[in-house]
C-alpha cells in the first residue's frame, strides 16, 4: 500500500484560495433557515406518540401509511420517517440530534421533566470537558437526543 502524499500549501496561497471561493459564493444566500433532521423510525405513530407524550413536542401531521410525520415544539422541527419512506434515500440508520438551550437550568429543568414522563434517559445531566452541559435520551427506534448548553462564554478566559 502506498503512502498518501501531503501537498503543502502556503499562508499566501490559503488566502488567495479563500478569497476565490469567497467572491463565487458572494451571491448566494448568506444565512440558512433552521435545519429540519429527518428522524427514522419504524412507525411514524408510534415514534410520534413517544415524541408527544415523553417529551413534549406537538403532532403537527402525517401518518405511517404516507411514511411520514412531522413534529415541533416551539422552533425545533423534525420529520419521522418510515423504512417505506426512506427505501429509495439511503438514509437507513440512527441518527444523534443535538439540542441547544440557552441555560444550564434549562438542561436540568428539560431533562427532569423528561424523566418523568418517562423519556429513555442514556444519561443524566453532567458538565463535560469540553464545556458543553449536556444529557442524552433515545427513542423507541435508538436515535438520540443530546441536549446541552454551551458554557465556554462563562469561563474566565484562557490562552490555548
Amino acid at each position: 500500500m502506498q503512502a498518501a502524499s501531503t501537498i503543502a500549501i502556503t499562508a499566501p496561497e490559503m488566502k488567495h484560495r479563500l478569497a476565490s471561493n469567497s467572491r463565487k459564493l458572494e451571491n448566494m444566500i448568506t444565512q440558512f433557515p433552521q435545519a429540519v433532521p429527518e428522524i427514522p423510525v419504524s412507525n411514524v405513530e408510534k415514534a410520534a406518540e413517544y415524541y408527544v407524550n415523553a417529551l413534549g413536542f406537538h403532532f403537527d401531521w402525517g401518518n405511517d401509511e404516507g411514511g411520514i410525520g412531522g413534529i415541533s415544539q416551539g422552533d425545533c422541527r423534525m420529520f419521522l420517517t418510515n423504512a417505506a419512506f426512506r427505501e429509495n434515500e439511503g438514509n437507513s440508520g440512527t441518527i444523534m440530534i443535538w439540542l441547544n438551550l440557552s441555560s444550564k437550568q434549562q438542561v436540568d429543568e428539560l431533562y427532569h421533566r423528561w424523566r418523568a414522563a418517562g423519556a429513555k434517559i442514556l444519561a443524566e445531566p453532567e458538565d463535560k470537558p469540553w464545556r458543553l452541559r449536556e444529557f442524552r435520551v433515545a427513542d423507541l427506534d435508538g436515535n438520540q437526543l443530546r441536549v446541552f448548553y454551551d458554557f465556554t462564554w462563562e469561563l474566565p478566559h484562557q490562552q490555548e
